[in-house]
């Protein structure tokens, strides 16, 4: 029998073929989705001495420092918790559309302040680092803030290619302070709770970020304008306590898990929120921007 390739190749061309699997277009995974079949080598558990326990009537939020862009906040936050000093203290701001605060609320007040411990009374302004030496995962998206922007283990990092610094993203952490600079030590904290305040990037010290718990501070009662500080102190959320989850029992801590977003299934849980399509999204937005990333936790079973 005489082979004929060509021919055969012809025959085949022209025969009807089943269409293969991988020729099918891919189902659509949601963002939630993704995360929900995330491996478990995908998460990661924050160190405990990085996490802060703000214990408040209504229940608990877990704030995570970022000594890797504010090691001096970072360190005088620790000694504070340890020493209890938010202990007792209160939530006396709440602004709308933009920061709750917290702290001693008569610090200001000759007299009333308490006193800071062995905690250090003066700190340099850490509103950026060299870019250099971090492991950055970049987001290929256009930002009307930063040359660059992507994340750094849990944080959300805008830079311009020599200096790096933490994005004010909803539930970020930072020190509040006067108008010198370097006037802040870590006393006095307020979360982002309203639009992204992209504007105070680098104006201010960035401490860390809220992992858990962020209902617990959006839905405080906002006070009066222009910046929301209560005027009666009966209006204020008492804070029981703030803790480091490090000083605590290992029985005691919560098994909190965060997303690595440098993984895999972070790409590709950010991806499906960039073109996110499905039965209600009629037009793929092809962009997405860094604040509008949230970033997954787990609790484990105990």
């Amino acid at each position: 029998m005489t082979f004929r390739p060509r021919l055969l190749a012809l025959a085949l061309l022209l025969s009807p073929l089943p269409l293969l699997a991988a020729d099918a277009p891919a189902k659509y995974r949601s963002a939630q989705e993704i995360i929900d079949a995330a491996p478990d080598g995908d998460w990661h558990t924050p160190a405990a001495e990085n996490l802060l326990y703000m214990e408040l009537d209504g229940g608990r939020v877990i704030i995570e420092l970022a000594p890797q862009f504010a090691p001096e906040h970072a360190g005088n936050i620790r000694t504070l918790a340890r020493e209890g000093f938010w202990d007792g203290t209160s939530v006396y701001r709440s602004q709308d559309n933009f920061v709750v605060q917290f702290g001693d609320a008569d610090a200001d007040e000759a007299g009333k302040a308490k006193p800071l411990g062995s905690a250090k009374t003066h700190l340099p302004a850490e509103f950026q680092r060299a870019a250099a030496g971090l492991d950055f995962t970049a987001l290929p998206d256009r930002d009307g803030w930063a040359a660059k922007t992507g994340f750094v283990g849990d944080f959300a990092v805008a830079g311009d290619g020599e200096h790096a610094w933490l994005a004010h993203c909803y539930g970020t952490v930072g020190a509040g302070r006067n108008n010198a600079d370097d006037s802040s030590i870590g006393a006095e904290l307020y979360v982002v709770t309203g639009q992204s305040p992209r504007q105070l990037d680098r104006n201010i010290t960035v401490v860390g970020r809220v992992l858990e718990g962020m209902e617990l501070l959006s839905t405080i009662k906002r006070g009066p304008p222009p910046m929301g500080f209560y005027d009666d102190a009966a209006q204020r959320t008492p804070i029981r306590a703030i803790h480091l989850a490090s000083e605590l029992p290992a029985g005691e801590r919560v098994p909190l898990q965060v997303l690595r977003t440098d993984s895999k299934s972070f790409a590709d849980a950010v991806e499906a929120r960039r073109n996110r399509v499905d039965g209600f999204y009629k037009r793929a937005a092809g962009h997405i921007d860094l604040c509008n990333i949230p970033l997954p936790v787990r609790v484990l079973p105990n």
